[in-house]
């Protein structure tokens, strides 16, 4: 990224973050929990799959699952086939349940507050622990990059990267640390309320009449 390239980039985003924060100045997510690793599951559960989808499971599975040691001592075939309707489910229940057993083995069954050590939980990644830190601890140590997150980087030229932590890092270098909380959950808002993915007319869009050429900035899907 040339230096007239980030001065330019910083610039729009600060003028798209300005309506954001505006628009969603307590945005959260829309995924349902009640404990904390109830929250890590959901996330966990979310990729590649709507909060929609993901909140319809979750609405019996929680009254089941609620605490680590439920989530520990749960069996992966029941719970396979509980979560069965969501994407790439089996893989996710592995997890789910592995990260469970290995909190409360080196954790005392607490939710770290560090994306060191929630990486090492399975399944999470830069994303996820950027998603939990912010949602249940208020630590904003990073930009979560999902799917809405990357379309709209793309399609405003914030990046010039397709991969999810490469953007996030494209982010971070652009927006003020304070702001960093408004970037997920406002285009995540935005993108499934205003603008969504598939091409359509968006010129008058408020965050397309800050930057008209987004309208015709349509990346594919991941």
């Amino acid at each position: 990224m040339t230096p007239e390239k980030f001065t330019e980039r910083k610039a729009r985003l600060k003028k798209l973050l300005t309506y954001l924060k505006k628009a969603y100045p307590d945005a959260k997510t829309e995924l349902n929990y009640k404990t904390p690793y109830q929250m890590v599951a959901a996330v966990i559960l979310s990729a590649q799959c709507t909060d929609k989808k993901v909140n319809a499971v979750t609405d019996t599975l929680w009254k089941k699952y609620k605490t680590v040691k439920d989530f520990a001592e749960a069996d992966l075939a029941e719970f396979t086939k509980e979560t069965s309707s969501i994407t790439f489910h089996r893989t996710k229940s592995k997890n789910i349940i592995a990260g469970a057993q290995l909190l409360l083995k080196d954790f005392k069954g607490k939710v770290p507050q560090t994306e060191k050590e929630l990486i090492l939980l399975p399944g999470v990644a830069y994303k996820t622990a950027h998603v939990v830190l912010g949602e249940l601890f208020d630590i904003w140590e990073g930009i979560p990059t999902d799917t809405h997150v990357r379309r709209f980087a793309i399609r405003f030229d914030l990046t010039d990267h397709t991969d999810l932590t490469k953007i996030s890092k494209d982010l971070e270098s652009l927006v003020p640390k304070e702001d960093w909380r408004y970037v997920n959950n406002g285009f995540v808002l935005y993108g499934r309320y205003v603008c969504p993915a598939r091409p359509h007319e968006c010129d008058e869009h408020p965050l397309t009449k800050i930057w008209p050429q987004a309208a015709m900035r349509w990346p594919k899907a991941k």
